[in-house]
């Protein structure tokens, strides 16, 4: 997993950056506020998710951690992938994310472009415990308690490894069902163990 990229911004983009990093540049995809701050030939660090699907691999970089993590989270949602998880982002600053699901403020979560009535209730009810209220509630958003955040980062980490997307998600929801506390790192093993067996 890339959690983080640093270097010099090669080309930026209306809604990514190039950062040349040991000789290579990545294309990472950012809010237009990121973009926005970034200058070419400036160095640049970013919070970053890496994400793979079977059709592409994409990074993704924040300015932080935490709009980093509030991403993760929000991708754990059904009907929520990474580009609308990214119009969220761009709509709503982090702490105006906590409260309108805190709080329950649909007509906050439909301003986001694609975010219709059952997306947005589906955020407020799914998140409200992970993320909803003060930045305290959710500083452990990459905690392993979050076992919803930890099924996708298997699941993302056994189509890296060339899984099939189906096979990986059963094995994931397997393994969570099984122990619901386990950390990134044994719910893989497990995963992977599942898969073994199949195999």
């Amino acid at each position: 997993m890339i959690a983080s990229i640093r270097g010099e911004a090669v080309e930026v983009g209306a809604d990514h950056v190039v950062v040349e990093c040991a000789g290579l540049g990545h294309h990472v995809v950012v809010l237009p506020s990121t973009a926005a701050a970034a200058t070419r030939g400036a160095e640049v660090r970013l919070a970053t998710s890496f994400i793979v699907r079977e059709d592409a691999q994409t990074l993704y970089g924040f300015p932080d951690r935490e709009t980093r993590d509030l991403f993760d989270v929000l991708r754990t949602v059904s009907g929520v992938g990474p580009k609308l998880a990214m119009a969220v982002l761009s709509v709503l600053e982090p702490v105006a994310l906590r409260r309108a699901i805190g709080e329950g403020d649909l007509g906050a979560l439909t301003k986001v472009p694609g975010v219709g009535k059952r997306v947005a209730e589906r955020l407020a009810l799914e998140l409200k415990e992970k993320i909803g209220g003060p930045p305290s509630a959710a500083a452990n958003l990459g905690a392993p308690e979050g076992s919803a955040l930890v099924r996708q980062q298997v699941v993302d980490g056994l189509v890296g490894l060339g899984f099939p997307l189906k096979p990986a998600e059963s094995a994931a929801d397997s393994v969570m069902q099984e122990n619901p506390e386990a950390s990134p790192a044994v719910a893989l093993r497990g995963a992977l163990a599942i898969l073994g067996k199949k195999g």
